[in-house]
């Protein structure tokens, strides 16, 4: 089961559901589906998440570059000793690279959750997502686990897809934040409501 939603603007846009989503989850959960779903395009999500892809792209570039210039050289003369310069290099070449890479999920993750919240208000009751993510949850890793799915194409999901996707480490390369902990937020966003 799976929904998305793709599109540069809310006139740009659409929305998808799978017919493995519409037959598991009932009306109720289906509209707080929709609904955040909905939000991702009225928020722009997809082009935020490309821009911020495409920045990470070019740090990724920009080290890769830095990599075969300390391969090859720089044209530098070779007989000053230029320690700053090698500290950058290593900075530009490991750890530029993660950092953009972390920027770039921690930034999918937040507009998971404003996607939540709003999406939470469009259907009336975000108890209703919540209820569907349990749903989907339970499918993703029991019932009918993903075996394709992989971190490139995990961003395309409701959920992580990815087997064993716990806050730990590995989180922080994660797309998605923990399914319990958006529906956590999502029960006391419904608390607040009444």
């Amino acid at each position: 089961p799976n929904a998305f939603a793709t599109g540069r603007s809310p006139s740009h846009a659409a929305v998808a559901v799978t017919t493995g989503i519409m037959r598991a989850l009932n009306y109720e959960e289906l509209s707080g589906v929709l609904g955040h779903e909905l939000s991702h395009v009225k928020h722009r999500d997809t082009l935020i998440s490309t821009v911020a892809a495409s920045i990470a792209g070019v740090i990724s570039w920009i080290a890769n570059m830095a990599q075969w210039a300390a391969i090859f050289g720089t044209g530098r003369s070779s007989d000053r000793d230029d320690n700053g310069g090698a500290i950058g290099l290593l900075f530009t070449i490991i750890v530029a690279p993660i950092a953009a890479m972390l920027i770039q999920m921690a930034i999918s993750r937040s507009r998971e959750y404003e996607a939540d919240e709003s999406g939470g208000r469009i259907c009336g009751n975000p108890l209703y997502l919540a209820s569907a993510l349990e749903k989907i949850e339970y499918y993703a890793t029991h019932a009918r686990p993903m075996e394709d799915a992989t971190p490139a194409t995990a961003h395309l999901f409701i959920i992580n897809p990815l087997k064993n996707a716990r806050m730990t480490f590995a989180s922080l390369f994660s797309t998605h934040p923990a399914t319990e902990e958006r529906i956590r937020r999502l029960r006391e966003q419904a608390r607040e409501m009444k």
